[in-house]
């Protein structure tokens, strides 16, 4: 049985389709092996949303050549879309696939195989306009399934390369959706997370169906789904329809990720962003109004080209007044390729780190403010994971519909079920890589694990 080995870079969306591409070759009779192990075939999930991305690509396609030199090295994802020609120059690759046809990936292993020539398989994205379909019923590694509702975006922010590398909006097929909901559910999976390069922009290359309306279908159409996550949603995409949905709903968590980016409104202007921010302001008291007791999180890019003391002060306090429940704090990283990246005042990168602890230090107080109101409650909790602890080894972690973070004492049995969790203490700061999150500590799991 021929070998294959992953390994993944970036975004929950190269990891769902990582798992599709894994798909399709379990079902041609591959083993998947540990990436650190011998394997007939590699295969590379690239990042490009930074330099750094591209780098990291570069570094892991050069340890598969070196671990394995008889091996067939492919290489995929968004590096691939966009610099094809540079990957195809390092000795050892064989195959280049970029964000779109993967279904070929096996046909060109197999061309590669007779004719020892590399083959680079990258077509012009811009020009896709179909969602290319990927089976994904089972996750090999996560008690949360993540399920891609659509690709590409429209939007060209003057940071961000994606539309580059992911192509032009498409939206999946409902049914599709629906289908392959209702296949996670069957495989034991209590939440979905709805996701994709911009993912509440579902059907807005449709005519006659829309974002609310697929909430709408999943939450009515799915036996046994417990729970229904977005991973990100867009201030503008907020429509009256989707927060009647929300407001109806009895499976949405109530948690939304609404990127802010900026509370000032030039620099807003200047990243490309379709929003003021009293436009932004406007849509989050109206959803906390219809669901109260919402989390909401962001992302926010500091010293953005040009951000001047005035325009971070304006963000401060714009956070400071909205509150979140978490904030994901990124300084600017000129990415290659983008109008930002060619813009004149580039922010010093002292300022910008002295700008982003103080935004990670705001973002502390908001989140501990927001977890104190949920001691002595009790909420649903399904546990990811054991805590890697040797003096305690009965505790578990996992997270809340209104995605706190939560640690317990409990059994390794209801992992991935959802559990009544009693909160007796919130505390902070809990750090996980470069994000700072909430860490809650409950002793009292009663409630058996459903």
């Amino acid at each position: 049985m021929p070998t294959v080995a992953f390994h993944t870079l970036g975004c929950k969306v190269n990891h769902y389709e990582t798992e599709g591409i894994w798909r399709m070759f379990m079902d041609n009779g591959y083993e998947r092996v540990d990436f650190d192990h011998d394997s007939d075939v590699y295969v590379i999930n690239t990042c490009t949303v930074t330099n750094t991305g591209d780098k990291k690509s570069r570094q892991t396609i050069r340890r598969a050549i070196r671990k394995n030199p008889e091996a067939i090295v492919c290489v995929t994802g968004c590096y691939a879309q966009t610099s094809p020609g540079e990957i195809m120059e390092i000795p050892g690759v064989d195959v280049v696939v970029g964000t779109q046809d993967r279904k070929n990936m096996l046909k060109y292993i197999d061309e590669h195989q007779k004719t020892r020539e590399p083959i680079n398989g990258v077509t012009n994205i811009m020009k896709n306009r179909v969602f290319e379909e990927m089976d994904v019923p089972e996750f090999t590694d996560r008690t949360r399934a993540s399920l891609k509702i659509q690709e590409g975006c429209n939007n060209f922010c003057t940071f961000c390369i994606i539309p580059w590398s992911r192509g032009l909006l498409r939206s999946r097929d409902p049914e599709n959706v629906v289908m392959q909901a209702q296949k996670l559910v069957d495989a034991g999976y209590k939440e979905i997370v709805l996701t994709g390069i911009h993912t509440a922009g579902y059907g807005e290359d449709m005519n006659d169906y829309n974002f609310a309306m697929l909430l709408n279908d999943l939450e009515t159409k799915v036996n046994g789904l417990k729970r229904i996550r977005i991973s990100s949603i867009e201030a503008s995409q907020i429509t009256d329809e989707v927060i009647d949905v929300l407001d109806k709903s009895e499976k949405i968590v109530r948690h939304l990720h609404i990127p802010l980016q900026s509370g000032s409104d030039t620099v807003l202007a200047r990243m490309r962003r379709k929003y003021s921010s009293e436009f932004y302001k406007e849509k989050l008291q109206k959803i906390r109004g219809a669901l109260p007791g919402l989390a909401i999180t962001s992302d926010v890019i500091v010293g953005f080209p040009g951000e001047t003391d005035e325009e971070f002060k304006q963000t401060y306090n714009f956070i400071k007044e909205v509150g979140y429940s978490e904030l994901h704090v990124f300084p600017f990283s000129r990415r290659t390729g983008t109008p930002a990246a060619r813009m004149s005042d580039q922010v010093d990168e002292d300022l910008k780190n002295e700008r982003v602890h103080q935004l990670i230090e705001l973002s502390d107080q908001l989140a501990k403010e927001y977890a104190s109101t949920y001691e002595n409650e009790v909420l649903e909790v399904i546990p990811e994971e054991r805590v890697h602890d040797e003096n305690h080894p009965e505790l578990l972690i996992g997270y809340t519909d209104n995605y706190m973070k939560v640690q317990f004492e409990g059994t390794p049995d209801m992992i991935g079920k959802i559990v009544r969790v009693k909160i007796t203490k919130s505390g902070y700061p809990f750090n996980e890589g470069s994000f700072v999150r909430i860490m809650d500590t409950a002793t009292h799991a009663h409630a058996k694990a459903n």
